[in-house]
């Protein structure tokens, strides 16, 4: 759903672009509040999952495809907070490296991809995990329907842009049907993947999932064919090393995007093919960065095409997680110092 240069006039990017500024900067503040000396690496590497995945578009209808929004995900993994500087980070990266999403249409981009997928996905898994048992199924249940609801609600969000900003005279309720349609479509997909993602990490580490934290249900284990609470564990969680989950990840991204990206649908993704049909991509403007090296996610003057995806894809991991992990580092420190300041100044 990345939305390119002259989908969207310029005094409305300009306000999307203030509207998102303003997100980023309150994320900020309150990524201080959630991430710790565990959490501000992982940060990053949910920032270059999220890049990785966004690689691998699925088939949802004929013609037509769908990739990862990973709002819901990264809202959940590290924090609603947090969650919008990793989407952030990566349309940044995207629009900048890869000519992915237009760089006057990145306020938009970042407002409908990132913060509205994450507030919509937040905002419905914290109410499900409020009725539903304190359970690790609740939260991978509460995950698969706030990722579905989310991209359907980006859809609707990029709609109400149009209609206020759009550079083309076309029906908006046609608009609006065909992108919740077909995004309600992509967003099974999209629950699929973040329930899928969540479970898995549950599984191995709760401690690190931000909206798993105050489960009070006990590990089981089967004894004499008996479940019984497990006994606590001999050293605090806090201790525990995320270096095993870390180097995982980040491998698991590598291959995605280095190697499992050559098999992605090559189909136009949801918003792609609304706007060939419904003529919204009229006045379509050329991307600022089409000659990067890495454009449309290859490397120039590599003619392999496996090859030439695949090294892309390696190189936008590195370069997200790099990024991702320096900026929560940053973002970390600041509090540590600023607690560091109000502990000697109460003293």
């Amino acid at each position: 759903m990345h939305v390119p240069d002259g989908f969207i006039n310029a005094p409305v990017s300009v306000a999307a672009g203030v509207a998102a500024g303003a997100a980023v900067a309150l994320s900020l503040r309150g990524a201080r509040r959630e991430l710790d000396e565990r959490t501000a690496p992982l940060a990053g590497l949910v920032a270059a999952f999220i890049f990785a995945v966004q690689m691998l578009n699925f088939p949802v209808a004929a013609g037509t495809s769908g990739h990862l929004l990973g709002g819901a995900l990264a809202a959940i993994l590290v924090g609603p907070y947090t969650g919008v500087l990793c989407e952030s980070v990566v349309l940044l990266m995207q629009g900048i490296l890869f000519a992915d999403g237009g760089l006057t249409a990145l306020g938009v981009n970042i407002t409908v991809m990132g913060v509205v997928t994450v507030v919509v996905a937040y905002a419905i898994f914290r109410g499900l995990l409020g009725i539903l048992p304190p359970t690790r199924r609740s939260v991978t249940a509460a995950a698969f329907v706030g990722a579905l609801l989310s991209v359907p609600a980006a859809a609707a969000a990029f709609t109400a842009v149009y209609a206020i900003g759009g550079t083309t005279d076309v029906a908006i309720g046609k608009v609006f049907t065909a992108m919740v349609g077909v995004h309600v479509l992509i967003g099974i997909g999209e629950a699929a993947i973040t329930a899928a993602t969540v479970g898995a990490v549950i599984a191995v580490r709760p401690d690190l999932v931000h909206g798993a934290r105050g489960l009070t249900a006990p590990l089981k284990l089967r004894v004499d064919g008996e479940l019984v609470d497990a006994p606590a564990a001999a050293a605090p969680v806090a201790a525990r090393s995320t270096g095993k989950v870390w180097a995982t990840g980040l491998v698991t991204a590598l291959v995605l995007a280095g190697f499992v990206s050559y098999y992605a649908s090559a189909s136009p993704d949801g918003l792609e093919k609304v706007a060939a049909d419904k003529g919204i991509d009229a006045k379509v403007e050329d991307h600022a960065a089409a000659d990067s090296p890495l454009a449309d996610y290859g490397v120039k003057n590599v003619d392999d095409a496996r090859l030439s995806g695949g090294l892309a894809g390696v190189i936008g991991v590195g370069v997200t997680v790099v990024a991702g992990t320096g900026i929560f580092w940053a973002v970390r420190r600041r509090r540590t110092g600023e607690l560091t300041a109000t502990s000697v100044s109460a003293g």
